[in-house]
């Protein structure tokens, strides 16, 4: 990676800080789709002391809960200059997955940094409300949904490609230091993503060495890019959706984040109606994709009412607001409907 690429990302219009003081206003920044740095939300966690004091000391603090579970560990060789992304073929991934026991990965991670080179190797989505109870007790997260459940993260200096996230995400670092470089959910078209059907779908551009004639859009998602520099004790809330590539900057990290706001299942979850329409829409002959468009602009995504203000309420029918029962025959008909195809 040369200076004048890290510098670029370094230098980006930088996330706005704010303040939640209770879950209430929380969620409200969430549903506002706007990412914010929140500083002092976990001031008090005794991992965070931990954590300050080194990463021995937070080693040692999470020993103490170790319940023998083997917990997620990935791994990319040393080539790869620590980017967890795609292999060449787009169908595997650059790094590996297994479970192995924390004491025995948390020694593998000090070594590595020990010596300044070796594979990264890092401890991903640890569910720690199932392998580490204790920690959720003593360092508690009351701003978060109850069924939010906290993951740790913790490695070396890895990368992680450009992706996103389908529900809202607070990340509390808690060792290291982090950079999280964020795109506007609209930027999809210029991040050159992969296939959909290979999840979680990652970016193809490395953002740190961008290959613009290759990836000639990606210069418009870099205008609308934002990057948040986190230091322990830092919290980045990022609204669902939200394109982030993620640096870990030092030799040793750790990071805690929540997940929450999933989306409705069956006829009422969005990524099912999208799929839903590539499969009804997308071949239509482009006159008539023109006409869906018009109705989807219009009806779903004006939320201004224009579409209807003609109209007495009463008349609205299914384009209108529609309330419990007028949902659940909605469902109904469409539950019939697709009997019959």
């Amino acid at each position: 990676m040369s200076a004048a690429s890290e510098d670029m990302l370094d230098v980006l219009p930088p996330v706005a800080e704010g303040k939640a003081r209770d879950a209430a206003e929380l969620d409200a920044l969430a549903a506002a789709g706007e990412p914010l740095i929140l500083r002092g939300l976990f001031d008090t966690w005794p991992a965070l002391a931990a954590g300050r004091r080194g990463s021995a000391a937070l080693d040692a603090y999470l020993r103490t809960m170790d319940r023998a579970a083997p917990v997620p560990v990935m791994e990319a060789p040393a080539s790869g200059g620590g980017r967890f992304g795609y292999a060449a073929d787009l169908r595997e991934f650059s790094f590996t997955k297994r479970q192995r026991p924390l004491g025995e990965t948390l020694d593998r991670i000090a070594r590595i940094a020990d010596a300044g080179s070796g594979p990264f190797v890092a401890i991903q989505m640890l569910p720690l409300a199932e392998q580490m109870p204790d920690f959720v007790r003593d360092n508690p997260m009351p701003l978060v949904p109850g069924g939010a459940g906290p993951k740790l993260w913790l490695g070396g200096a890895v990368k992680t490609q450009i992706h996103h996230d389908r529900d809202h995400n607070l990340a509390c670092v808690i060792a290291g230091h982090r950079r999280f470089v964020l795109f506007p959910p609209e930027q999809v078209a210029n991040l050159y993503i992969g296939p959909a059907d290979n999840p979680p779908p990652l970016s193809l551009v490395d953002p740190e060495a961008p290959d613009f004639e290759r990836f000639p859009r990606f210069r418009e998602a870099l205008a609308a890019a934002r990057v948040a520099h986190l230091a322990p004790g830092d919290a980045l809330l990022m609204p669902k959706y939200w394109w982030h590539h993620v640096t870990s900057r030092d030799p040793y990290n750790a990071m805690v984040n929540y997940w929450w706001g999933e989306a409705a299942a069956g006829l009422e979850n969005p990524r099912d109606a999208f799929l839903t329409a590539m499969l009804a829409i997308r071949t239509l002959p482009e006159s008539e994709r023109r006409y869906w468009r018009a109705m989807f602009d219009a009806y779903v995504f004006d939320g201004s009412g224009d579409a209807l203000a003609h109209l007495p309420p009463r008349l609205y029918g299914t384009l209108g607001a529609p309330g419990p029962a007028d949902r659940a025959a909605l469902k109904r008909q469409l539950k019939t409907n697709a009997l019959k195809s």
